[in-house]
């Protein structure tokens, strides 16, 4: 094996009792070289990472070759594993809140990785942990040293998980979707950054992503999965300009497309807000003064009509999650909110549970927002039951199917639980669970960010047909401009809480007024 060579694979599969999900996968990653691995969801991307590394469960039949610097990694007990994982192989996985103790604070949690590999301690850890956020793009990094999982964004979780994968210049780093939940200026600067330590150390990378536009940009090498198989394999450019299977012709050819019907420009207003903001709290903390509340959401006005699309976009920690849960009134705001005439930022009580019906939201993660221990009829079902008690069992029967129809879901999956899907087709259950509550106002919070582009472009198509024959209003929140693009009419840019820019989606993309949607644009590629 040539010396350049930091991890390979070789006839490596993987099986769960008879079914083969891996089936003889060869690669090499040379030092200073990133290989992405690509394909859709259950194509095998993640769980060959797992099973290489040794985190599969005592079930799964592991076979072929896999070494790490000339290392069997086949031969290693768990003693060896320990001093391997987390130091010689750093981890970036696609899930950071799951990944993170909720129990320790951000710099106990990166300081375990440098007291355990690197023996370092006390100030001097806390100080490297600073380095490390700092070089992650992470903002207020001494504020953030002691907070908690729960206190930050999804970018910002993931972020810390890629200061806690670097810290010890691993040879290999294993990044499985690791910009899934950030922005596109922060993915540019993560992925720079990987690519400074690739050089700088000579850190081999396996990319694993479903964002071929990252991987044309950002990978030397690319090995496209399906169904656990190898389609090809090659340098970027060679296989993105002459692919040579069919498959990944569909790949490249899945991007969002399109745009959102026209709106009638008479269209009544849906939802007002006037000087809208949101504040929290900050600690105490002995003998000192409280500091100020930090602003999390600046005074805004926002307009939505019926029928329209208004994208929310800016980066992690822009505050816009925190705007559209102040508009649902699940988070605490000052100003005035107006929906369908009626201002609902004093209702309390009964009065709003009955007013939210009339709004529902669609979260990022199709899975946890799922309940795994409830069959989809009765996800589906919950909040008709809810807020629609006189129903029979019948009639609520007939509304699941209906709305499951409706998202492109058979009837007879009604039995089946969460886990028994893929991601797209949770997400499709989501949106069901919203829709039969027959909403005038759909918040979609990245509700394409953790699927497959083939996926994307589906749900956006649905998406638009659905709003097409309700009359639908959304806010879309993304960070993802060509969804964005394909979907909404207007767009609206918050950076640290406040509004940059708003006006007509094209308008904005296409000639943008500030440098900060300019950087945006020029991130997602879409300039010209």
């Amino acid at each position: 094996m040539s010396a350049d060579i930091v991890f390979s694979l070789h006839r490596f599969s993987i099986a769960f009792g008879n079914m083969k999900v891996v089936d003889n996968l060869s690669l090499d990653i040379r030092r200073g070289e990133t290989l992405a691995l690509v394909g859709e969801s259950g194509s095998g991307k993640s769980v060959s990472a797992l099973g290489a590394m040794g985190l599969l469960p005592a079930s799964a039949r592991v076979s072929g070759e896999r070494r790490l610097s000339g290392t069997d990694l086949s031969t290693l007990t768990a003693t060896k594993w320990q001093g391997i994982r987390g130091n010689q192989v750093g981890f970036i996985f696609q899930e950071p809140m799951t990944s993170l103790n909720p129990l320790h604070t951000i710099a106990k949690q990166i300081g375990e990785t440098l007291r355990l590999h690197q023996g370092l301690t006390g100030r001097a850890a806390r100080e490297r942990v600073r380095e490390l956020l700092v070089q992650v793009k992470l903002p207020r990094p001494d504020e953030l040293l002691d907070t908690w999982p729960h206190q930050l964004s999804g970018g910002q979780r993931q972020r810390v998980m890629i200061a806690m994968a670097i810290a010890n210049r691993p040879r290999l780093l294993i990044a499985d979707e690791p910009t899934t939940a950030l922005d596109v200026t922060v993915q540019q600067d993560i992925l720079a950054l990987l690519a400074e330590l690739r050089e700088t150390h000579g850190m081999a990378m396996l990319f694993i992503t479903h964002d071929l536009n990252l991987v044309r940009r950002h990978a030397d090498r690319v090995c496209v999965l399906y169904r656990g198989q190898v389609q090809e394999t090659g340098p970027v450019s060679e296989v993105f300009n002459h692919p040579q299977s069919d498959y990944t012709r569909t790949l490249l050819a899945a991007e969002p497309e399109g745009r959102p019907a026209h709106l009638v420009p008479s269209a009544p207003a849906l939802l007002e807000t006037r000087q809208l903001e949101v504040a929290f709290a900050r600690p105490k903390r002995l003998f000192s003064r409280r500091r100020p509340p930090f602003v999390a959401v600046h005074p805004l006005d926002l307009h939505l009509q019926r029928g329209e699309t208004l994208g929310i976009v800016g980066e992690s920690g822009s505050g816009k999650t925190t705007l559209a849960m102040a508009i649902l009134r699940l988070t605490g705001s000052t100003g005035e909110i107006t929906f369908a005439g009626d201002r609902i930022d004093h209702l309390k009580g009964d009065h709003l549970r009955k007013r939210r019906g009339d709004f529902q939201i669609v979260f990022q993660d199709p899975f946890g927002s799922l309940s795994p221990r409830m069959p989809v009829a009765d996800i589906v079902s919950e909040g008709l039951r809810f807020h629609q008690p006189e129903l029979g069992s019948d009639d609520i029967l007939r509304r699941v199917t209906r709305a499951l129809q409706e998202v492109g879901l058979p009837a007879d999956c009604s039995a089946r639980y969460p886990h028994e899907f893929s991601g797209g087709q949770r997400q499709r259950i989501a949106i069901a669970r919203a829709l039969i509550l027959e909403p005038q106002l759909l918040v979609l919070d990245e509700p394409t960010s953790a699927l497959d582009r083939t996926v994307q472009k589906q749900l956006v198509e649905l998406l638009r047909d659905v709003q097409a024959r309700r009359g639908l209003s959304y806010l879309f929140i993304s960070h993802d401009l060509a969804v964005v693009r394909a979907m909404a009419h207007r767009v609206m840019v918050l950076k640290d809480g406040a509004v940059v820019e708003q006006g007509d989606c094209e308008q904005v993309l296409h000639s943008p007024r500030s440098g900060y949607t300019q950087a945006l644009v020029d991130a997602a590629g879409l300039s010209g």
